[in-house]
């Protein structure tokens, strides 16, 4: 089992967009399931929803 390590500033929506642009630019234009981008992309939502 993998341990979490406590993040120390929570992912925004301007960071999401600077990683998915560079994962998908990396790629063949799309963001794979279960890449960074995808994971940073599903913590940001986590981030933006109890605000």
């Amino acid at each position: 089992m993998t341990k979490k390590s406590p993040s120390k500033s929570p992912m925004t929506p301007d960071a999401v967009e600077r990683i998915y642009s560079s994962t998908a630019k990396a790629g063949d234009g799309t963001v794979p399931a279960g890449s960074f981008g995808a994971r940073a992309a599903s913590a940001a939502a986590k981030n933006s929803k109890g605000k």
